[in-house]
């Protein structure tokens, strides 16, 4: 099978701690940013020797798998009580409620951990990245599922080594965050170890984990109890708004001056021009889609060409918007100022929470600050409809602060497979670190 490229940025965080890592806007580069924070347009180096720091990975396929790409979706296995291994395919096609039952068991539940995101990353994806995709299903004797974890083999450079590795099935297309194991409480994780102790790998790599991970944690005991090691290292920030009751409230958290300059451009904004909020729903989805990529190319020209320059990216994003939009969910609107859209927002909610992911603007209305404005008022919005909680979701984006000082840190945890092999692999990953001052908890 012919190797391709992988940008999943796996090794590149391996390799290079984010603080380490700086913008590079010069057009040739073989690097994607859809590992970097979702408003950033930068492409990530190897600061260290001046070299990119990709990840070049082939999928390793074992045993028998059914593409899913062109939303081929096929029957659901039968419920066998224990572990069994199946496609990605059987697996949606047990549909969204098998799904997210076990999603909401998680804390908290990360929409990317959904049958919705799987899905679009199954129907966004090149065909032989779904056919290196399993999904191990554990069912209670009560033929009930108890945990579900979509995982992709593949062999790639671990510290300029090659090497046989398990990662999340969806990768870090589209910049997932906050994941962990789809699994009950109960759920027996020992039984999953000794599955996942026979499927051909030398580490794996759960990245992206939300803060403690509970179900992804039991997963390491259990592995550690098998004789595998476990390495655990920080990755991104998410910034992370606790709603209040009410606007007013918010406003009082904001220093004067925020206050004032929120309130000015709005008040401006209505008063100087005929602002309204369009929001896009399912009938609406493709004129409001259009409109979001057109700003937020306006907003990134000149710097990379924002998150949609990847079309991969962009197709998964248009799926996963419109499968929210038939669930009510997505969040898809303009600011426009007579008549004319200068502003677009895109995000989604999750159980108690919004989460923003993109957003335009055009050029000619940078001074009006709409994109500052089309934020409050989406804020504003959650708050009135009861929201507990607005996730801006991976980067430390300076305007982000601007809105919030919490934040949650998401995690990688990487698990060597016992051996001798795996002291080498250890030693090289050590040295990296050491080299880089990259914190570790082994």
């Amino acid at each position: 099978m012919a190797p391709f490229h992988q940008t999943d940025a796996l090794a590149q965080r391996l390799a290079v701690p984010p603080s380490q890592r700086w913008s590079e806007t010069a057009g040739g580069a073989a690097l994607a940013q859809r590992a970097a924070p979702r408003g950033s347009a930068s492409l990530v180096y190897d600061t260290r020797t001046g070299g990119k720091a990709g990840l070049q990975s082939r999928p390793l396929v074992i045993g028998p798998a059914v593409r899913t790409s062109g939303v081929r979706v096929t029957q659901a296995p039968p419920a066998t009580p224990g572990v069994t291994q199946t496609s990605l395919s059987e697996a949606l096609a047990f549909g969204p409620d098998a799904w997210d039952a076990l999603r909401a068991r998680s804390t908290p539940p990360s929409p990317f951990m959904s049958w919705a995101w799987h899905r679009a990353w199954a129907n966004s994806a090149p065909p032989a990245e779904v056919d290196a995709t399993r999904v191990l299903l554990l069912h209670g004797s009560d033929s009930s599922l108890q945990a579900m974890l979509p995982l992709r083999m593949c062999r790639f450079r671990f510290h300029r080594v090659w090497v046989r590795a398990l990662n999340w099935a969806i990768g870090e297309i589209g910049c997932p965050d906050q994941l962990d194991v789809l699994a009950r409480p109960e759920a027996d994780m020992r039984s999953f170890a000794a599955a996942i102790e026979a499927m051909p790998w030398e580490v794996i790599i759960l990245d992206n984990l939300v803060e403690a991970a509970p179900n992804a944690e039991r997963l390491c005991a259990a592995l550690a109890a098998r004789g595998h090691a476990i390495r655990r290292s920080p990755l991104w920030s998410c910034p992370r708004l606790e709603l209040p009751r009410s606007w007013d409230a918010y406003l009082t958290t904001l220093s004067s001056n925020r206050r004032q300059i929120l309130r000015r451009k709005e008040r401006s904004l209505f008063r100087d021009h005929a602002a309204t909020l369009v929001d896009y729903g399912e009938d609406r989805l493709d004129e409001g889609w259009d409109h979001l990529l057109r700003l937020h190319e306006q907003r990134w020209d000149g710097a990379g060409g924002g998150a949609f320059r990847d079309p991969r990216n962009e197709r998964l994003q248009r799926q996963f918007a419109g499968e929210m939009a038939k669930q009510k969910r997505l969040w898809l609107t303009t600011l426009d100022l007579d008549g004319q859209p200068a502003a677009a927002w895109y995000g989604f909610t999750s159980d108690d929470t919004v989460y923003f992911y993109q957003s335009g603007r055009a050029w000619r209305w940078k001074r009006e600050s709409v994109g500052l404005v089309l934020m409050g008022l989406m804020i504003q919005r959650a708050i009135q409809q009861g929201y507990r909680t607005f996730d801006f979701l991976r980067g430390d984006d300076r305007y982000k602060h601007h809105w919030t000082p919490a934040r949650r840190k998401t995690s990688e945890t990487v698990i060597f497979r016992s051996g001798w092999r795996r002291l080498w692999l250890r030693a090289l990953d050590a040295v990296s670190a050491l080299r880089q001052g990259v914190p570790r908890d082994a």
